[in-house]
C-alpha cells in the first residue's frame, strides 16, 4: 500500500474508457506494490471510476485524431506543467500520441524514468491514405528521437510490433502479452443450450473486421437459420474506420446479426456463447477480447495477423484465416458450429493458454520489473 513519501507513477493516456478497459487493473497493482498512482487523462465518463480504486486524477484533454498544430502544442505544454508540478519517479505512457507526446514533456521536466506502453500500432500503420503515410513516417521519426534514450523502456505486445519498434528506434522493446486477464472474473462456464451463439466482442470500426463478420454471417445464415451472430460493442466516432449506429442498426433489422451494443458484463457475454470471433485486419497489439474469451473457455476464430495469431495455436485451441477473406472465416465458423466435442477440445486448451501466457498477475509481475529495473538503474 502506497503512503505520502511513496514513489509516484502516473498514467498519460488519451481517454478514461480505455485506461479502464485495458490498464485499471494494472495500475490497482502498481498502487498495492507501494506506488502512488495519478492518471492524466481526458475524463469523460469513468472518474469516479478511477478515483474508486485510490488513483489519483488529473484531467488533460489531447485529441485522439486531430492535427492541428496550435491544439497539439497546447496540450503538450498542459502536460509539461502538470509533470513540473506532480514530480512523478516514473511516467507510464499508453498507446501512439501519449508515447512521443508524454517521453517529450518527460524529457523536458527531467522525469527520471519512462515507460512506454505501444498497445499495437493501429490505423495509422495499417492505412494506405495519403495523410497516414505521411504521419506514419514523421512518428517513424519522433520514436527514433525519443525512445532510444537510457531512461526510456518500450512494452509491446507481440513479436511483429517487437520487430517494428526495433527497426524504427534501434531499441529492443520489452515483449509483455496483453494487458492481462482476471482468471478469476472470466471461468469457464457449461456450453448454453439452444442454438449456436458466434459473439464478437469489440469497437465497432470496420479495421476489426466487422464487414468481414456480418458477410460470414449471412452465409452461414442461409445454410443454418438458427444459428446466431452476435456483435457487442459500439461505435467510436473519434475513429476514421468507425462503423455507423445506422449500418449497425440495419444489419439487425436485416436479420443477419444481432447488435448488443455496449456491455460492461462481458463475462455474461461470453457465458452465452459458443464461440469467439475476431476477423481483424486491425494493427491489434494483443486484443483484450480474444484473451478474455480464452480464459472464458471458448474457441477462437480470428485472421493470421500482428496481434491475433499470438491468441491462437492452430488447431489446438482455435482457427486461423486470412485477413478480409469472408470465405475462409464462414467455413472455419461452420466447422465449429457444426462440431461440439471440437469446440470442447479447443475451449479447453483455451483456457490452459490464458493461463500459462496471460494471466494478469503474470502481466502485472512483468510490468512492474520493468519499474524496477529502470529505478535500480537510476
Amino acid at each position: 500500500m502506497s503512503t505520502p513519501r511513496s514513489p509516484r507513477v502516473a498514467f498519460f493516456v488519451t481517454v478514461d474508457w480505455y485506461f479502464c478497459h485495458h490498464y485499471l487493473a494494472l495500475a490497482q497493482a502498481v498502487r498495492a506494490a507501494g506506488y502512488q498512482v495519478t492518471v492524466i487523462t481526458d475524463v469523460a465518463e469513468h472518474g469516479e471510476v478511477i478515483r474508486a480504486a485510490g488513483l489519483d486524477l488529473i484531467p488533460l484533454t489531447v485529441s485522439r485524431k486531430g492535427m492541428n498544430p496550435w491544439r497539439e502544442l497546447r496540450s503538450i505544454l498542459r502536460l509539461i506543467g502538470i509533470l513540473r508540478t506532480l514530480r512523478p519517479a516514473l511516467l507510464h505512457n499508453l498507446a501512439q500520441k501519449p508515447v512521443l507526446y508524454g517521453t517529450l514533456a518527460a524529457r523536458l521536466t527531467g522525469v527520471p524514468a519512462v515507460v512506454n506502453g505501444v498497445a499495437g500500432m493501429g490505423y495509422l500503420f495499417t492505412s494506405q491514405a495519403a495523410r497516414a503515410r505521411l504521419v506514419r513516417a514523421l512518428v517513424g521519426r519522433a520514436y527514433c528521437a525519443l525512445l532510444a534514450a537510457p531512461q526510456v523502456r518500450v512494452l509491446v505486445q507481440n513479436p511483429d510490433d517487437q520487430a517494428q519498434v526495433r527497426r524504427l528506434t534501434g531499441v529492443a522493446p520489452v515483449l509483455i502479452p496483453g494487458s492481462g486477464v482476471d482468471m478469476a472474473r472470466f471461468v469457464p462456464q457449461a456450453p448454453p443450450p439452444g442454438p449456436r451463439v458466434v459473439v464478437l466482442a469489440s469497437r465497432m470500426l470496420w479495421d476489426k473486421g466487422i464487414g468481414e463478420f456480418v458477410g460470414a454471417a449471412r452465409l452461414l445464415k442461409a445454410q443454418d437459420p438458427t444459428a446466431r451472430f452476435v456483435l457487442v460493442g459500439k461505435p467510436d466516432p473519434g475513429n476514421p474506420v468507425s462503423v455507423s449506429e445506422e449500418q449497425l442498426l440495419a444489419w439487425q433489422q436485416e436479420g443477419c446479426i444481432e447488435w448488443w451494443g455496449y456491455r460492461a458484463d462481458i463475462p455474461a457475454v461470453l457465458a452465452a456463447a459458443h464461440i469467439a470471433c475476431l476477423p481483424s485486419y486491425y494493427r491489434e497489439g494483443l486484443p483484450k477480447f480474444l484473451i478474455e474469451a480464452a480464459a472464458a473457455g471458448l474457441p477462437l476464430v480470428t485472421t493470421d495477423a500482428t496481434g491475433c495469431r499470438e491468441a491462437v495455436e492452430p488447431g489446438r485451441n482455435g482457427l486461423l484465416v486470412p485477413p478480409r477473406d469472408v470465405a475462409a472465416l464462414a467455413q472455419a465458423l461452420a466447422r465449429l458450429i457444426a462440431d461440439g466435442e471440437l469446440r470442447r477440445r479447443f475451449g479447453a486448451r483455451s483456457r490452459e493458454i490464458a493461463q500459462e501466457r496471460f494471466d494478469a498477475t503474470r502481466i502485472h509481475a512483468a510490468t512492474l520489473a520493468v519499474y524496477r529495473e529502470l529505478r535500480e538503474r537510476r
